[in-house]
């Protein structure tokens, strides 16, 4: 072998294992950023009535993702044939989800609000089979059977004080936030995209923040007495700028790199960090209930991710 075939074979080893390093470091970035939003939020919480925070958090990163496609050349008005899904994740992922899980951890642990919140690969196997007769295989219903075991334990007499109202309502708006998500996930399998999600999300962040700082006025008052002392700034800046838009653009850019199922293994890992992190920051406590459902939960979305994995 001549040295310049060397050199070549060489260089082409480097640059495809340079880029999966590269490519792997960034979404560990993305799901390490996710899952520290969790405590952050709440956190946050402890100033910012819920509503407002959903608002704020999707007005700033739109601001940030606005920007940022401009500077890429790639700001255009989403076509028509895209605004189905605009709306779709603007109302359903963003203003729905996040709007619902918000109001949710001002009466709920942190660790449970994250485990619960990201339950949609469950809540997506059972949705494609009863609107769309998408027969479950036998993977997908054990992992739907060993998922929702894991919910119900978590949402038990065991795990909830079933005499606190404001607990009992804040799973179920966990829970509701996670199927209007997943109801998402239906959908983008079978959009035909015209242009680049990346595109497309600071119109969505858009389609959010307006309903969302509407029903903040009028359900929680105007944002005057909101005290924003430096600590809340940088709590506002982390959770929308850093962990929504930033976290977006990792997404956008590096998830398209690896298989949808990789992908999916990638952001299991957002909810084990929410609820590690909760524990470190927040001194979130763990029970043997908990743990039990945490354990079922993940393996039902672990089940879930391998039963739709597509052969090469």
């Amino acid at each position: 072998m001549s040295p310049s075939q060397r050199t070549v074979i060489t260089r082409t080893l480097e640059n495809r294992f340079g880029g999966h390093a590269a490519t792997y470091l960034w979404l560990g970035v993305m799901v390490l950023l996710w899952g520290l939003s969790w405590p952050a939020t709440k956190l946050a919480l402890g100033t910012v009535p819920p509503l407002w925070l959903a608002s704020l958090r999707f007005g700033s990163a739109g601001i940030c993702l606005f920007v940022f496609v401009a500077f890429r050349g790639m700001l255009r008005f989403p076509p028509k044939k895209d605004w189905p899904i605009v709306a779709s994740m603007g109302f359903l992922q963003m203003m729905a989800f996040t709007g619902l899980g918000m109001i949710a951890m001002t009466h709920t642990d942190t660790s449970r609000a994250v485990l619960l919140a990201y339950t949609t690969p469950l809540w997506a196997v059972l949705l494609g089979w009863l609107l769309f007769k998408q027969e479950p295989s036998r993977r997908q219903l054990t992992a739907l059977g060993v998922g929702l075991a894991g919910v119900v334990i978590i949402c038990s007499p065991l795990e909830l004080d079933w005499t606190n109202s404001k607990t009992i309502v804040g799973s179920a708006f966990l829970l509701t936030g996670a199927v209007c998500w997943s109801l998402v996930i239906l959908h983008i399998r079978r959009h035909s995209w015209t242009a680049s999600p990346l595109s497309l999300a600071p119109w969505q962040m858009l389609i959010a923040t307006v309903p969302l700082s509407a029903f903040a006025y009028f359900l929680e008052g105007a944002p005057t007495g909101i005290a924003l002392d430096r600590r809340v700034i940088e709590l506002l800046f982390f959770i929308g700028p850093v962990a929504t838009s930033a976290c977006f653009v990792i997404s956008a850019e590096y998830g398209r790199r690896i298989t949808a199922f990789a992908m999916s293994n990638f952001t299991l890992g957002v909810p084990l960090i929410g609820i590690l992190s909760s524990i470190a920051i927040l001194g979130s406590s763990i029970t043997p209930p908990f743990v039990l459902g945490l354990v079922l939960v993940t393996a039902g979305m672990v089940l879930a991710a391998k039963a739709t994995r597509k052969p090469a």
